[in-house]
């Protein structure tokens, strides 16, 4: 979007002047106009709210992997955001002030154009949902807070649920930094041992009449297949890669990939126990919001991130419209726990559906930090054996043709 410095005086003949990004000039005196200054001077500035670059043709470039906003970040805005709107400020300058506080570049200039559409009349959950950042869930929640006249609890909520998926994703990749980390160093080593010091100790084989072991003969093969035909390897990684990436788009390769993955041994109980924490969050955080139920479903089926559990909310989804229970078709599937379907039934029983929804959350959000924790408590020496026993062979398949080399000696 355009940015426009622009000069006028204020209602009581102040000289004001500042900077605003706005669609046009004509806009902007629009926008102006309607807050009490009367613009004088307006023109295109060019400054940039965001991390937009001006190319050699005179059109932006955006460069996409600068204006992703982090959940953290939109987690804070939202509750500052709530804040302001609970003690009485009004959207407009609510907005402003945020914009004010708001360090993150692209965050900076997404609430700068939801403000100049909110100026110009649009609503504010329809202002959000032109920018990426703010998801279905984020929209319909806030259309339904400006809806019932209760968006500031809303969008306390939003916060809490925003805060919280940071909060996972958080522990997630801390939890798997370490491991990684030792994957990277273990491949490093490994090939430094196969193209640099295995040539090496070839030429002294090579040299010897001595017959080499097995193990020997396979170590050289490798590294003589990695030194002379690294390229092809590279080519064929990439096309398996190419290959699997597009099985997996295909609707029966995401079908089948996704079962597997619920079928794993342990790691199955897993993605299982996320999807039902994810599930059962988001649902409860949409009703107690006031979104409706069918719309809630049609909402929540995307967080699951799983085609089979998709299906299945979907099929629950047509059950409640035809006039049947959630629970019900829950445990019908098959893929959710006894005490899920327990839970809700109790929950939809009493009428406190989204209470009974937000306890189970809690309880599988817990389970799965406990069994992340224990995984990669076992995962780290396990890849230290891995790491051991990859550098051991190579160590063994060196030193035992030179040890053959010194009995023949003596």
């Amino acid at each position: 979007m355009p940015v426009f410095e622009f000069r006028g005086f204020d209602g009581v003949g102040k000289a004001v002047k500042g900077v605003r990004d706005a669609d046009s000039a004509k806009g902007l005196r629009s926008v102006l106009k309607r807050e009490g200054i009367l613009a004088t001077d307006v023109k295109e500035s060019g400054k940039s709210e965001g991390n937009v670059k001006t190319g050699v043709l005179g059109k932006e470039v955006q460069f996409t992997f600068l204006q992703r906003v982090s959940a953290d970040d939109l987690g804070i805005a939202t509750r500052q955001l709530a804040t302001l709107l609970q003690a009485g400020v009004p959207m407009v300058d609510s907005l402003n002030a945020l914009i004010d506080q708001t360090e993150a570049p692209a965050l900076k200039r997404i609430l700068s154009a939801v403000r100049s559409d909110v100026n110009e009349g649009v609503s504010l959950a329809d202002a959000f949902a032109k920018h990426k950042p703010f998801d279905h869930i984020y929209v319909n929640m806030v259309r339904a807070g400006e809806t019932s006249g209760t968006l500031d609890v809303v969008l306390e909520r939003l916060a809490d649920f925003k805060e919280g998926q940071a909060r996972i994703q958080g522990e997630i990749l801390s939890a798997l930094m370490y491991p990684m980390v030792m994957v990277l160093v273990g491949v490093v080593n490994v090939g430094i041992l196969f193209t640099v010091v295995v040539p090496r100790i070839t030429r002294i084989f090579e040299n010897s009449k001595v017959a080499l072991p097995w193990k020997t003969r396979i170590l050289i093969l490798l590294s003589s297949t990695v030194r002379d035909y690294w390229w092809a390897l590279l080519i064929l990684a990439v096309g398996v890669a190419f290959l699997v990436r597009r099985w997996l788009k295909s609707p029966e390769g995401r079908a089948t990939w996704d079962r597997w993955r619920l079928q794993l041994p342990v790691a199955g109980s897993l993605i299982r126990m996320i999807a039902v924490a994810r599930f059962t969050r988001t649902l409860g955080t949409l009703l107690a919001s006031g979104v409706s139920l069918l719309t809630a479903l049609d909402i929540v089926k995307n967080v699951v991130n799983n085609s089979v559990l998709f299906k299945i909310i979907e099929s629950v989804r047509d059950a409640v419209r035809e006039g049947e229970e959630i629970a019900p078709p829950l445990k019908r599937s098959g893929q959710f726990p006894p005490m899920v379907t327990h839970m809700v039934a109790i929950g939809e029983k009493s009428g406190q559906l989204e209470r009974m929804l937000e306890r189970v959350a809690v309880a599988y959000e817990q389970r799965v930090d406990a069994r992340m924790k224990g995984l990669m408590s076992l995962l780290s020496p396990a890849l230290i054996l891995g790491m051991a026993g990859a550098v051991g062979f190579v160590v063994f398949a060196i030193l035992e043709p030179i040890l053959g080399m010194n009995n023949l000696v003596k």
